[in-house]
């Protein structure tokens, strides 16, 4: 069976997220987020909780690289999926690294352009999505319809 690890931040990130983990429902789905209270949202399934981090914070973002590498280091995924942001984008790059596949889904409320994970994680991302349709290109981000 195939272990799927599922990576968000907090919030609309988590919520969408959610939305979309029923896709995984015959596989080992895992999560990692940066929030604790969202136990009880996932039929007891395993959660890693790790901490946020945003651009201008660099040894956080250090911080949280090391720690997401740490736990992919003995879970070894075979697919990660994100809908961003920080702890994402590392998921995807960390998860390429271990030879999982790797799925992108840039937010919903990236309305008029793409996230700045979005359009670093495209080097790291086997499959590549945006929610909104006039924001896809040929080579990607492809625009496959929105969650919400």
């Amino acid at each position: 069976m195939k272990k799927v690890l599922l990576v968000s931040s907090h919030g609309g990130h988590w919520v969408q997220l959610r939305k979309m983990s029923s896709a995984f429902e015959d596989m080992n789905v895992h999560y990692m987020t940066t929030t604790h209270g969202v136990k009880d949202e996932i039929s007891g399934a395993p959660l890693y909780v790790i901490p946020d981090a945003h651009l201008d914070e660099k040894f956080r973002l250090i911080f949280l690289a090391s720690k997401i590498f740490y736990i992919m280091l003995f879970l070894r995924p075979d697919i990660v999926m994100s809908t961003g942001a920080a702890p994402g984008f590392f998921a995807l790059i960390i998860g390429k690294l271990f030879g999982a596949k790797t799925i992108w889904v840039d937010s919903v409320a990236n309305v008029e352009k793409l996230s700045v994970s979005g359009k670093k994680v495209k080097y790291f991302a086997d499959l590549w999505l945006t929610q909104w349709k006039h924001l896809a290109k040929s080579k990607g981000p492809h625009y496959k319809g929105s969650v919400l």
